[in-house]
């Protein structure tokens, strides 16, 4: 039994060596490569397993630009955080920075957000000492506010905080790209706010080749929503 078993290992072991011979099999190609020692396999294994976790949208126009604000809106709340104020709540601060004094209707149909929801916010500011309310003279039904000395302290950070975010935003873009952007994007907006019945995204229009500044683009409750 052993002799007919090695007699047997010896035949394959020659038909093998035979087959080698005639071209059958080939042996493996040697690269010369160790992969273990490719400087370039890391990144490539990190951009394969990237794609592969890409998600299905992750080309389409609408995905950037809903990381890009996502992104945006984190950068801006991080630094506002170091002003003891939450996202949202620094445009309440602009409005009132630009227009003096205003009534919680008239600050709310700014902000285009609910009467309550501007109260609600105004409330919080105050506490933090940021504005003040006064009841109009004769109509105490009519409430009043402004910002207070911090309040206005705040305002001039915010808009110091706010350049700086865009300066790293638009990092690499030339003036002309910035314009491109910027018309891109309120024309992207003009699209939706016509499928959708928004207000507030009427065409600007453009002195010595510079777009007007962009009015009321504040999405409804943004204001009191803290990241």
């Amino acid at each position: 039994m052993r002799a007919a078993e090695d007699g047997l290992s010896a035949a394959a072991s020659d038909e093998v060596a035979g087959m080698h011979g005639s071209g059958k099999i080939r042996p493996a190609k040697d690269s010369g490569k160790d992969p273990a020692k490719d400087p370039n396999l890391e990144g490539k294994l990190a951009r394969e397993e990237q794609r592969r976790l890409r998600p299905p949208g992750a080309k389409s126009v609408g995905w950037a630009l809903v990381q890009a604000a996502r992104l945006h809106r984190s950068r801006i709340g991080d630094r506002l955080a170091a002003l003891d104020l939450f996202a949202g709540q620094e445009q309440v601060v602009q409005a009132l920075a630009a227009a003096g004094t205003m009534t919680m209707g008239d600050l709310a149909a700014t902000l285009r957000v609910r009467p309550p929801t501007a109260s609600k916010t105004i409330s919080r500011l105050a506490a933090l000492g940021f504005v003040e309310r006064r009841a109009e003279a004769g109509d105490g039904r009519i409430v009043r506010v402004r910002l207070t000395e911090t309040g206005l302290a705040r305002a001039a950070a915010i808009e110091r905080l706010w350049d700086e975010v865009e300066a790293e935003l638009l990092d690499g873009f030339d003036n002309k790209e910035r314009r491109r952007l910027r018309k891109l994007l309120r024309k992207a907006a003009r699209n939706l706010a016509d499928v959708t019945g928004a207000a507030g995204h009427e065409a600007e229009a453009e002195i010595d080749g510079e777009d007007e500044e962009e009015v009321g683009l504040i999405a409804p409750d943004a204001v009191v929503r803290p990241l």
